[in-house]
């Protein structure tokens, strides 16, 4: 089983869409993540912006205590809570 982190990643990136835009460049966001957002002059590097800006996204968050929405069924305020309890 993959850790909740890797897991909560992989299930926002399948949310993830991405158009191209009249320069022919791309854009990409995560609807349901708000700012979340990237771009690239390629497919692949506006891809890989997307994962770099959710990864940042993620971890502020639990940082600054923001509640992050459930993704497949991954609660990411839970582990966070739960390690802040046992610590």
């Amino acid at each position: 089983m993959a850790f909740p982190l890797t897991a909560y990643i992989e299930a926002a990136l399948e949310l993830a869409r991405y158009d191209k835009l009249e320069d022919g460049s791309f854009a990409g966001e995560i609807p349901k993540l708000k700012g979340v957002a990237a771009f690239g002059q390629s497919l692949r590097e506006c891809e890989s912006e997307l994962r770099s800006t959710l990864e940042a996204w993620i971890l502020v968050g639990l940082r600054l205590g923001h509640k992050l929405p459930v993704l497949a069924g991954i609660d990411l305020n839970k582990v966070q809570n739960s390690r802040v309890a046992t610590t």
